[in-house]
């Protein structure tokens, strides 16, 4: 990602500090949960994202600057909520901010810098950068429930699936891309192409992030490897390995996955049935085919220095399992 970030860095450096600025509050709870959040995020990705292809789709002004910060607000919103949710212990390698300053905290905070995301749309002055990212904060609502309502699903099918996470991850990402082509002025099919790439570039993180829980660690995933399994998310890695194992292994997947009655020797054996049924492999070559969907978007950009440096992105985004 170096050649990304190295173009991005001067507009970088003002977005930071927009959202630095926009996380006051008068409130000290605020300003120090929505921080300890906010900065353990390195790379910044969604509002880098924003950045990245308003560049390439030639915006010369900063009009893409207060869209980027609200990206980011709306993605950190989302995790203080799904933190809570989901009970977890750590976020991007911190202890998740619930367990700090409470769960009622928590998701005020992320009340707060939804409203934040809002004021700088509003601000950035365009209805339709506007209508894509409202649009967006809706569909990542109905992704987030959608899997709550499935969770524990022994019969989740991979279409449902891919939904799920087309909506709670993919649309952010789409959102972000297109929102930014969108402060360039750019035409509808470069529009189309932007929001094509960043949906697809989604899906290839969550799937390689789905992944990664079955055979990562806490330093790569800023989590504990083993969320997914012990709160009983069925994910793509578990789903085919599910099918793949069939009645021989119903029991241990209903025990484990369904009631939830886990042992501290189970995580080890379903990383060892996803190893020994090809699923984690299976997973990562869907990564793969959307990441190789991303870059096909860009082939309408033509030489620019940004386009080279989002196809770096995608790869980077299947890569960080090597």
């Amino acid at each position: 990602m170096d050649a990304l970030l190295t173009l991005a860095r001067p507009d970088m450096i003002s977005v930071d500090a927009m959202i630095r600025r926009h996380m006051d509050s008068p409130v000290p709870v605020i300003p120090a949960l929505a921080d300890h959040l906010i900065a353990g995020s390195a790379k910044r990705l969604r509002p880098l994202l924003t950045i990245a292809a308003a560049r390439l789709a030639g915006a010369q002004d900063d009009a893409c600057l207060k869209l980027a910060a609200a990206v980011e607000f709306i993605h950190t919103a989302t995790l203080l909520h799904d933190d809570v949710v989901d009970s977890s212990q750590l976020r991007r390698g911190r202890v998740a901010a619930h367990l700090i300053w409470g769960a009622p905290s928590s998701v005020l905070v992320g009340d707060f810098l939804f409203a934040r995301a809002f004021e700088l749309m509003v601000g950035a002055g365009s209805m339709p950068a506007l209508e894509i990212l409202a649009r967006a904060s809706r569909v990542i609502a109905e992704g987030e429930v959608l899997q709550l309502t499935r969770a524990h699903d022994l019969h989740l099918s991979q279409e449902v699936y891919l939904d799920i996470i087309k909506a709670k991850t993919a649309e952010l990402f789409a959102a972000a891309a297109e929102s930014g082509a969108v402060s360039a002025g750019a035409p509808p099919e470069r529009r189309r192409a932007l929001r094509k790439y960043g949906q697809d570039l989604g899906l290839a993180f969550q799937l390689v992030d789905d992944a990664l829980d079955y055979s990562g660690d806490s330093e790569t995933l800023g989590k504990n490897p083993g969320d997914d399994f012990r709160e009983g998310k069925a994910t793509l890695p578990l789903l085919l390995t599910m099918a793949r194992t069939g009645a021989s292994e119903r029991e241990f997947w209903i025990r484990t996955v369904d009631r939830r009655e886990q042992t501290a020797a189970d995580f080890d054996r379903a990383c060892e049935l996803m190893r020994e049924t090809g699923a984690l492999q299976s997973t990562l070559d869907l990564a793969a085919a959307y990441a190789a969907s991303a870059k096909a978007a860009l082939e309408g950009f033509g030489a620019n220095p940004w386009r080279p440096a989002l196809e770096d992105l995608a790869d980077f985004a299947v890569a960080r399992l090597a």
